[in-house]
């Protein structure tokens, strides 16, 4: 599956690592784990990570984005990760590169760069490069180890959604043998602050529900202000609040931002992505998002998730 990628990975002395902004632990556990493959399997390579800030999972070791110049562009292999869509991707600037690769396990929306190997059958981004780990051969070292576990852990929910395999577990069998710290890892993913336990509080009492039992919550571009301009908090931070409630499953996040409104989709049942897609988003079959253009929107896909219930 991986013979093309390694052969183009290994045919470009420079290699920029992409992967989509607002990033989660897929995001970034893939792309410094693959930074370090690369550079542990390739000593004499220059490899960069570029992207937004790391948000949320700033703990992560090496997650500082590189400072890249344009000039390196011309030059380089551009490496896409854990991206169903050129909007969604951090640093447009691939589009300059020599050549470009993607590796994604998102449901496939198209095609975006040169070399692809896409796997939905994946759990995690993570997931993807480990197995591209084992089936090259490559050595792991304990940081490109942890970044993948991490990837893995956060994209299966803690290895509780149902992409969660066998195969799940056997790489992260493999990536546990190296030295890192599985209590540090989850003390760092379970703590949160005082004021976001009460932020969670808050939300909760914002919940309503669609004729037919969708669940939702709709934060105005004003209350986003007055909560901290924190975008990712708020839309995909919030949106499970939702997702332990009985009988509640398909559940949606809208907040308004300066693009639009940020859907966030979910579900325990349903296969909610076409829904996504027709409003203009992607990702997997029961966790997918879109930014819709206003409100109206808004509610027009929370009809059309309210349609996949049965009547009450």
């Amino acid at each position: 599956m991986f013979e093309e990628m390694l052969r183009i990975m290994q045919a470009y002395d420079t290699i920029v690592i992409h992967r989509h902004s607002n990033p989660d632990g897929d995001a970034l556990g893939s792309q410094i784990g693959l930074k370090h493959l690369l550079q542990d399997n390739y000593p004499g390579k220059i490899v960069y990570m570029t992207g937004d800030e790391a948000g949320m999972y700033a703990f992560m070791k090496d997650s500082v984005m590189d400072t890249v110049e344009d000039s390196v562009f011309p030059q380089a292999l551009s490496v896409i990760l854990d991206t169903s869509g050129k909007t969604l991707i951090s640093d447009g600037r691939y589009e300059k590169a020599a050549a470009t690769a993607r590796i994604d396990h998102h449901l496939y929306l198209g095609q975006i760069a040169q070399t692809e190997v896409i796997d939905s059958s994946f759990e995690s981004c993570c997931g993807l490069i480990a197995q591209m780990a084992v089936e090259c051969h490559w050595k792991v070292s304990d940081l490109a180890a942890e970044s993948l576990y991490i990837g893995m852990v956060t994209d299966s929910g803690r290895f509780r959604y149902d992409s969660t395999s066998a195969r799940t577990f056997r790489l992260a069998a493999m990536l546990m043998e190296h030295d890192f710290d599985t209590n540090e890892i989850y003390r760092a993913l379970y703590a949160k602050p005082f004021s976001e336990i009460q932020l969670r509080a808050r939300f909760a009492e914002k919940i309503r529900t669609s004729p037919r039992g969708v669940g939702y919550i709709y934060t105005t571009r004003e209350e986003l202000k007055q909560l901290g301009d924190d975008l990712f908090l708020i839309s995909r931070g919030m949106v499970n609040v939702m997702g332990d409630i009985q009988g509640m499953d398909i559940w949606v996040n809208f907040t308004e931002s300066d693009e639009g409104v940020v859907c966030e989709l979910r579900s325990s049942r349903y296969n909610i992505n076409p829904i996504a897609v027709a409003f203009g988003g992607g990702g997997h079959e029961k966790a997918s998002g879109a930014t819709v253009r206003d409100r109206d929107t808004a509610m027009r896909m929370l009809a059309a998730l309210d349609q996949m219930l049965p009547e009450a």
